[in-house]
């Protein structure tokens, strides 16, 4: 059986009368890309943190690459790059200069990584960290969590400030880790952030776990609002008693409605007229959680 990467049993945690967390229990396995979703204020950061043993839980066990993180030390921090969901880094030294000093804290990071990764994420290695933006702030941060290639990445929200082309960038940076054998544990409040790469997802909210998901049958099931526009009038009647289709609207040579499962039935039927254009969203979590889980 393969160990497991990080394992929690009734992890909790209080800030005074305030329950950030309740119960948690997870179980990520080595090698694999795990996803922790849930929306902002669901308790992923703090998950995160006692992972880190950045703060203390206050009831439940913690284990992260088979070692409790209370008592792993340096030697622990080595194997795992993290970065925070809100990174905060100042100064006069240039980019290359910090990156170069957290390489020393690993050690045995040749010089070339760091450039390398540099020049995958477009980030001018010469620029004043503290005159940087907030998404050259957070490539830094993506180049120190991933240069050393730990055995566990930490990573929190680890596209925001990222544009599309980079964001696709940092997944293919996962696809990579994973194919090393690294694990990734991932959080994210955007669903289709951890489609691309994740095997397995947790679902979290207001500090509970939801439910454990296999990513691929999450996409499947989960609704989507999707707009179809036709050259020609359309009759409501042909597309109302189709399955997994609720919220049907037609308003002239336009139908909208929401998704839920397969969509081959719509789209047969759509294809007996003459079709202009298809749009197809992705909800937030908030209501897919609701969709799959009830209120």
């Amino acid at each position: 059986m393969t160990p497991a990467a990080i394992r929690t049993e009734g992890l909790t945690k209080h800030y005074g009368k305030h329950v950030a967390l309740t119960d948690l229990d997870l179980d990520v396995v080595q090698g694999e890309v795990f996803g922790f979703l849930g929306p902002n204020g669901a308790g992923k950061s703090t998950t995160i943190r006692i992972l880190l043993d950045l703060i203390r839980p206050t009831a439940g066990t913690v284990e992260v690459l088979g070692v409790d993180p209370r008592k792993g030390g340096a030697e622990l921090r080595r194997r795992i790059g993290y970065l925070p969901g809100e990174l905060e880094i100042e100064g006069r030294n240039t980019a290359r200069a910090l990156l170069e000093f957290l390489a020393d804290q690993h050690g045995n990071v040749p010089a070339q990584r760091i450039t390398d990764l540099a020049d995958l994420l477009d980030l001018d290695l010469s620029r004043k960290v503290g005159a940087m933006s907030k998404g050259n702030k957070q490539k830094v941060g993506i180049i120190a969590a991933f240069m050393h290639n730990p055995d566990l990445l930490i990573l929190d929200e680890p596209t925001s400030g990222l544009d599309p082309l980079l964001q696709q960038r940092f997944l293919d940076l996962v696809s990579a880790a994973k194919a090393n054998g690294q694990t990734v544990f991932m959080s994210s409040h955007i669903l289709s952030e951890v489609q691309q790469t994740a095997d397995r997802a947790v679902i979290m909210r207001a500090g509970r776990l939801l439910g454990t998901e296999n990513v691929e049958d999450l996409r499947r099931r989960s609704p989507r609002a999707v707009e179809l526009v036709f050259g020609e009038e359309i009759f409501a009647d042909d597309f109302a008693r189709l399955p997994g289709l609720r919220d049907l609207t037609v308003e002239g040579k336009t139908l909208r409605c929401t998704t839920e499962g397969e969509v081959d039935g719509l789209f047969k039927m759509a294809a007996k007229y003459q079709l202009v254009s298809v749009l197809s969203t992705e909800p937030d979590l908030e209501q897919i959680f609701f969709s799959l889980y009830g209120r």
